[in-house]
């Protein structure tokens, strides 16, 4: 199972290697990593293999959005099934 992760707000030091450490601390493997500065404004999109983690993916999700808050980003987790089920409509 996978997941993307999206992170946008602006640039600063540690933002690629915070995340990465996240996944890393819940047994998630980071499948691909994009990423642009935009002016001063940061934008990333990770694919991740969630089927090995080690908390459940709800959890996973919030944290990330929590970790986001204290950095004043955006961080979002979606899991690939709302992708496949919105292209299947």
């Amino acid at each position: 199972m996978r997941a993307v992760i999206t992170v946008i707000g602006k640039d600063m030091v540690g933002i690629l290697a915070k995340v990465s450490v996240k996944c890393a601390e819940n047994n998630i493997n980071v499948l691909e990593v994009t990423q642009s500065i935009l002016q001063d404004m940061f934008a990333m999109i990770m694919m991740v293999d969630i089927s090995k983690a080690s908390v459940p993916f709800t959890d996973f999700a919030e944290d990330l959005e929590k970790m986001g808050k204290e950095m004043n980003l955006s961080i979002h987790a979606m899991h690939e099934d709302i992708f496949n089920a919105m292209h299947t409509i």
